[in-house]
């Protein structure tokens, strides 16, 4: 009789915990990459009664629960925060406790920037990853603290290389000579534009034009010398010469008049090995401009990018990587311990982490501005909630009804 109190009260304690886990899994139905949890019973150990070898066997009850954390997929939800992000597939954010430098683990995507521009939770924790330093991003390197550019200012890049994509009319127009002229900005190391202006005009002798590339006499100390040289086209209006395998044509720009370095532009005629320029029957006309230089401009938007890539976007209209967001993977995540704030850390039996790309080596992928929903299905729920309700109240009956079988038994005594 007496073991009927201890059955009975560990299947009060049971209940509770459930209980306890259904109230945490529903307090939680909001936050942001939560997982919840649920409970699992398992009975102890039997005793054997009489002398049947196990004929009769009673209980003592049940164990304390185990309580599995499900790390099943999230709805994604969209936000309108440019640095939240989310995981769709297996993997955790690294962050990194900033009062104990302990490393955990999250699915919490409501990211944002600290005062020294440090990537971090909404709970204050360290994103890790990787930081691009003199604009390239090294993601073999150590991860550590991403730093976002908050207000800054980029420096400008001097034009090294240009080309124009364009046709040259084959067609004559009698007497004189086809003419043809375009220009294109180009950027010095302060980040003024200078127009460099380039004219063609058709030889006498087929398939020949000859090119002459000028700059504004304002913007040298020095009356500009033009570059001047020939182009050569084969019956098929192919460019032959220069060939692709000879050095591209300079332009020297010296003596700037805003006190910039001087220049020295390269003139990409070829795509690899494809002419960038032809010689056809048809109007001379340029389809493409390109060259890879940039005046100063002002940050006016930092977000996160899907695959995890920090990306910053200057008032010129240009865009540029200074950051990647680093995942791990855990073959075993339910081993993971729940350390509040929607983090977790390594257990004994946790398995070692793999820290790498989004998108690569198994682990899933992040999408830009937007979050991982709760995973508390609140139907799911309130039935847990009610069958472990009717469970500590069928237990709370057993003792009542043990204590009262005891007082009869007691009240038998003469």
């Amino acid at each position: 009789m007496a073991s009927s109190f201890a059955t009975a009260l560990s299947g009060l304690n049971a209940f509770s915990t459930g209980i306890d886990v259904v109230g945490n899994n529903l307090a939680n139905l909001d936050t942001t990459g939560f997982k919840a949890s649920a409970v699992s019973f398992h009975d102890l150990v039997t005793q054997s009664i009489g002398t049947g070898l196990g004929a009769t066997q009673v209980g003592f009850g049940v164990g304390i629960p185990v309580t599995l954390r499900q790390f099943t997929q999230g709805a994604i939800q969209n936000t309108s925060g440019p640095l939240d992000a989310a995981i769709q597939g297996d993997g955790f954010f690294v962050v990194q406790e900033p009062s104990s430098g302990a490393i955990e683990y999250t699915r919490s995507g409501n990211l944002q920037t600290d005062q020294s521009g440090n990537l971090i939770t909404a709970t204050g924790q360290t994103i890790q990853g990787w930081t691009s330093q003199n604009g390239v991003l090294n993601t073999n390197g150590p991860t550590g603290p991403i730093n976002v550019p908050t207000g800054t200012l980029k420096a400008p890049i001097t034009t090294q290389n240009f080309s124009f994509d364009m046709n040259l009319d084959s067609a004559t127009t009698g007497t004189q000579p086809n003419t043809f002229s375009t220009s294109i900005q180009v950027f010095d190391t302060l980040g003024n534009a200078h127009t460099l202006t380039a004219q063609f005009t058709e030889s006498s002798t087929p398939g020949q034009w000859n090119y002459s590339i000028t700059v504004p006499n304002s913007d040298v100390s020095s009356p500009f010398t033009p570059v001047t040289g020939t182009l050569t086209f084969d019956q098929n209006g192919r460019l032959t010469t220069p060939a692709a395998t000879d050095p591209a044509p300079q332009i020297q720009i010296q003596g700037l008049t805003d006190g910039a370095a001087n220049m020295t532009l390269n003139w990409q005629l070829y795509n690899g090995t494809a002419p960038r320029i032809t010689q056809f029957s048809q109007s001379s006309s340029v389809s493409a401009l390109s060259q890879d230089g940039s005046a100063a401009a002002q940050l006016v938007h930092v977000g996160i990018a899907n695959g995890g890539q920090i990306v910053a976007q200057y008032s010129d209209g240009l865009q540029s990587i200074v950051g990647q967001i680093a995942m791990a993977t855990i073959r075993n995540p339910e081993s993971l311990i729940a350390v509040g704030n929607s983090n977790f850390q390594l257990s004994a039996v946790s398995a070692l982490p793999a820290t790498g790309v989004p998108g690569t080596g198994g682990r899933g992928s992040v999408v830009g501005g937007a979050v991982e929903s709760s995973t508390v299905d609140i139907a799911t729920e309130f039935t847990n909630m009610i069958v472990f309700q009717r469970g500590y109240e069928a237990n709370a009956k057993v003792v009542t009804t043990v204590n009262q079988v005891t007082q009869d038994t007691i009240n038998l005594i003469p």
